[in-house]
């Protein structure tokens, strides 16, 4: 459902809500200028320039009109400018601080902007003039969850499942925080229950087939087979139930059978969401172009100098959610999952020219940086101990950048076997640009390539956990991993599984178990298929674990 409200819902039911509340919050402040009228009307009809130029006239003359502002941030939003419509919005709500609908848009572009704790100001202004409305509660969760507390969000996700039982979203947002707290019988549930209120819903007969420990009985297998012959389902659902029944058909044995739907799904990712793999090793080549030994002596003491953060970088499915259980479960160290600030200074940057325009960049912003991420990043520590673990995957690609800002934050590099790695990513449902085999391969070796050269200007700074060891030697690896982070050696590191926190990413219910092997080679059932990929990858994987000569 569109939560903008005043965007238009489709045709309201009954039994939805969510509709009738935003439905009631647009009624609660009619547009009674004609001109305004208009331009609304203009905004939903798609001609976006139109309103923007129309409204820019109106607000010439009446700069202090919150509707019309409200409009102009909506404007703003379709055109894919949402910082501007952040502006807007918080303008809106300073003028008229009950206008409701414009503090609840505003309250939700906080959360995608990743500002948790404006969010959760705005959220709760917004409750304190209605605590029942379900939309606000909705956001309320989604916020919670965001920084890491998973229970209160499930409270309020399972209040909102019991109060509209009809409410197919209700089910897959409430199995989605159960899953992350570990709860797998009452996400199980939960999901099924989604189902049967909507059999065609890709969303969730993934999240049920992606839950590792299940598998999709026969008759889901065929129920799902029944949906994909439809020829009105939406995109997103035909690819999540192809990747279900990928899964599904992995979990049988059928390999062959399930690669076809891994690499249908697959395919329709790539061609609707672009991907410029021509872009990764251009920035490779920009990041070993400008992060010399000579410009980071010149940039020596430069940063905030707080040994605080303890990042976990690599690719996509190589361990790094298992390394940050472990982690976590040491007495000094506590999780706090893949946060985004790292990402959203880059993407500020990006406008400068980034990386290049690091050579620009005054030496004392460098500390400035680096206080803001530990400033934004304090939202999600919870339990008072001494350092966090950020393990957002891409961060490798912000290697320089977070030495700059953090020199003293410890850097750990989770590896996987090259094929295994990109393979697992192909049958992995994500709502991101989609590589294909041989893009998987480049993005590997672009990867293996910028780690090599940090490793050479930086010697000792990284430290690199190889998924492979860690799992046939635990203790061995694990006690390395606590030397290199200055920290005694603690057993429940060994019995990570036992420690509790919500976890958001795939990996939730595997780093819930002891280590097993099996995961390390399930690659080889899929080898007829991987030609191209293993091709691409040419002399990282012949020589993995080492770092091919001609990548150092």
């Amino acid at each position: 459902m569109d939560t903008h409200v005043r965007e238009p819902a489709g045709p309201l039911t009954t039994q939805d809500a969510f509709a009738a509340a935003a439905e009631r919050l647009s009624a609660a402040r009619p547009l009674s200028d004609r001109r305004l009228q208009e331009i609304e009307a203009a905004i939903s009809e798609g001609r976006l320039t139109f309103a923007e130029e129309e409204l820019a006239r109106y607000l010439n003359l009446h700069p202090a009109d919150a509707d019309a502002i409200f409009l102009m941030a909506r404007t703003q939003l379709r055109l894919g400018r949402q910082a501007q419509s952040i502006i807007l919005l918080k303008r809106c709500v300073e003028l008229t601080p009950h206008f409701i609908a414009a503090r609840y848009n505003y309250a939700d572009l906080l959360l995608r902007a990743k500002d948790f704790p404006s969010a959760m100001d705005e959220i709760a202004r917004l409750l304190a003039t209605d605590p029942r409305n379900p939309l606000f509660r909705q956001l309320q969760a989604n916020v919670l969850r965001s920084v890491g507390e998973g229970a209160r969000s499930v409270d309020i996700l399972g209040q909102l499942a019991a109060e509209y039982p009809e409410r197919f979203e209700s089910w897959l947002n409430y199995g989605h925080g159960l899953r992350a707290l570990g709860q797998r019988d009452g996400s199980i549930a939960a999901y099924r229950r989604a189902i049967e209120l909507q059999p065609s819903s890709g969303k969730a007969y993934w999240a049920l087939a992606n839950l590792k420990m299940v598998r999709l009985s026969d008759a889901d297998i065929e129920a799902i087979e029944q949906q994909l012959k439809r020829t009105d389902l939406a995109p997103d659902d035909r690819v999540q139930l192809q990747y279900a029944l990928g899964k599904a058909y992995e979990d049988k044995g059928a390999y062959g059978r399930s690669f076809e739907q891994y690499a249908r799904g697959n395919a329709a990712m790539r061609l609707r969401i672009p991907y410029d793999p021509a872009g990764v090793s251009r920035h490779v080549a920009a990041s070993k172009a400008l992060f010399t030994p000579q410009f980071l002596m010149s940039r020596k003491g430069a940063g905030s100098k707080a040994p605080d953060p303890i990042f976990i970088v690599s690719l996509p499915r190589s361990g790094s959610t298992l390394t940050e259980q472990i982690l976590s479960s040491h007495s000094a160290i506590e999780g706090a999952e893949e946060l985004p600030y790292i990402t959203l200074l880059a993407k500020r940057l990006e406008t400068q020219g980034y990386p290049a325009t690091l050579d620009n960049v005054d030496i004392a912003a460098f500390q400035e940086f680096g206080e803001e991420y530990l400033r934004v990043a304090s939202a999600h520590r919870k339990l008072g101990r001494q350092f966090f673990v950020d393990k957002k995957p891409p961060n490798w690609f912000h290697l320089g950048l977070i030495h700059l800002i953090l020199p003293n934050a410890k850097i750990i590099d989770a590896r996987r076997h090259p094929v295994a790695c990109c393979f697992s990513q192909f049958r992995q449902y994500f709502h991101k640009p989609r590589p294909r085999q041989a893009e998987l391969g480049r993005l590997y070796r672009d990867y293996v390539e910028l780690m090599a050269h940090f490793d050479r200007i930086l010697p000792g700074k990284v430290h690199r956990v190889f998924y492979e060891e860690l799992v046939a030697n635990p203790e061995t690896e694990i006690r390395k991993l606590l030397e290199y982070l200055d920290l005694p050696f603690e057993e429940k590191c060994l019995y990570f599984h036992e420690t509790k926190r919500s976890i958001l990413t795939p990996s939730s219910e595997q780093v819930r178990s002891p280590l097993f092997t099996e995961a390390v080679a399930q690659w080889r059932n899929y080898e007829p298929w991987l030609g191209p990929l293993i091709d691409s990858l040419g002399s990282v994987l012949t020589e993995y674990p080492s770092v091919p000569e001609e990548l150092r």
